[in-house]
């Protein structure tokens, strides 16, 4: 370990083992540094035995959940667009080689104490119970405009310039009620509060044209990707790369810690005490805790389930949103079911 490096990564969590990816297929020498037995960091996905040592210190799980080797839970789930930004990395960088994909079934909002499949184009918005008739005939035009709209295409525009347009003012042309701006604005187009509406639409037009693209990518239920052994697949691919083209792996690695000179820049880190030299150093905060500070907080729950969610055609894998004014939050609950 005492030697120098380009760059020093800590933190195995998908953005670190990305840059970590790319930085050595450019060239340079990367050592990679996690304090955990296993990738991931905040994004890994966890056996049943590492779940209960994470929450449950010394608890075993017990035994009539089964073999701890048939669970991967995901501690941030996270489902992927289809034709998002992060599907096309993935397939610039050749890493899904490493991976396999399996396309979720279903995506759903709750809707006045129900859970409704989403409409995501003009189809299902005919066939969709969420709306009254005339409602689905205005939201039908609402959706084929969002389809039709290119932005070099000022045809496409209807005279508007959805730079300068609020999300308010470009559904109020449409006539649309609460009801339906509630679940395109938050199950569509996935915004988590209702900021948006007072924002320029074109943010919410191609959040909802990107989720329109990547139902039609794979010709699933859903416009979600998920990777079948857990999200925590992805760090570990991009870790491949990155010692497929020489970057150095060490996991277990207790107390990193990130040395500055006298100006304050970071030259290197010690760990069981070697010390690595490097130009750069990237972390994730939790390395540095004394240069972050706390602006937000996520509160998640892990439920193993032994049935599917009601009212989703038993899918095998759902996303349900519930946004906030059907619960009275300040922002939306996601709720990501999965098992294979």
């Amino acid at each position: 370990m005492d030697e120098e490096y380009d760059v020093i990564v800590l933190g195995t969590g998908l953005k670190e083992c990305i840059l970590s990816g790319l930085l050595s297929v450019d060239g340079l020498k990367v050592l990679h540094m996690d304090r955990n037995d296993y990738y991931g960091g905040e994004s890994s996905s966890l056996n049943l035995i590492q779940l209960w040592k994470r929450f449950k210190g010394n608890d075993k799980p017990p035994a009539s959940l089964g073999s701890s080797r048939d669970y991967n839970v995901d501690m941030i789930p996270k489902f992927m667009m289809a034709n998002g930004t992060l599907v096309r990395v993935l397939i610039h960088t050749d890493v899904t080689k490493y991976l396999y994909f399996k396309a979720v079934d279903g995506s759903y909002v709750f809707n006045k104490g129900k859970v409704h499949k989403v409409p995501a184009n003009d189809v299902e918005a005919l066939k969709s119970p969420l709306m009254g008739l005339f409602e689905k005939r205005r939201a039908r035009k609402f959706f084929i405009f969002v389809q039709d709209y290119d932005e070099n295409d000022p045809r496409t525009h209807e005279g508007m310039d959805l730079t300068r347009v609020t999300t308010r003012e470009l559904i109020a042309k449409y006539g649309l009620d609460d009801n339906t701006i509630d679940f395109i604005g938050h199950a569509i187009a996935l915004h988590r509060d209702d900021c948006y509406l007072n924002e320029p639409a074109i943010d919410t037009v191609k959040r909802m044209k990107l989720y329109s693209e990547s139902i039609a990518r794979f010709q699933g239920g859903s416009p979600y990707i998920y990777p079948l052994y857990g999200l925590g697949e992805l760090p570990q691919a991009f870790a491949r790369l990155s010692a497929v083209y020489g970057g150095t792996y060490m996991l277990n690695k207790p107390e990193c810690k990130v040395e500055f000179d006298e100006e304050g820049k970071a030259v290197g880190v010690t760990s069981e005490g070697e010390t690595a030299r490097c130009k750069k150093v990237v972390c994730d905060p939790s390395y540095l805790p004394n240069k972050v500070r706390k602006v937000g907080r996520v509160a998640r729950a892990i439920c193993i389930m032994s049935h599917p969610i009601p009212n989703t055609s038993d899918s095998h894998s759902v996303q349900v949103i519930l946004p906030q004014k059907q619960l009275g939050r300040k922002s939306d609950m996601w709720v990501l079911f999965h098992f294979h």
